[in-house]
């Protein structure tokens, strides 16, 4: 069995791994709002992925796979609530980039 076969934990891990790398280099480097939503995006992806693999594979049982769920609820409700921020920011400021909102300062 090779170290990425598919059937085992390890690729699961990997493909983790490299979404969450993906997702915070996103959050880390993007200064438009929307980028660092989809970031934020797929760093939860990240989370679920290894909530189902790890229930997949250690503890057999559908607990990973509620937790899962859940986080996909919380993350629709974050996408909805900083979706209407972003729309309320480019109604004040005419803009999306996090480096120019700045009147929270004064």
């Amino acid at each position: 069995m090779s170290l990425f076969d598919p059937a085992s934990l390890s690729a699961y891990l990997a493909i983790s791994a490299i979404l969450f790398s993906l997702g915070s280099y996103a959050i880390v480097s993007r200064r438009n709002a929307v980028s660092v939503l989809m970031g934020v995006e797929l760093v939860l992806n990240a989370a679920n992925l290894n909530l189902v693999a790890f229930s997949r594979f250690c503890s057999g049982d559908l607990r990973g796979q509620l937790f899962a769920i859940f986080v996909i609820v919380l993350a629709a409700a974050e996408a909805a609530v900083a979706l209407a921020i972003i729309l309320a920011i480019y109604h004040s400021f005419q803009t999306i980039d996090v480096n120019e909102i700045d009147s929270l300062r004064d």
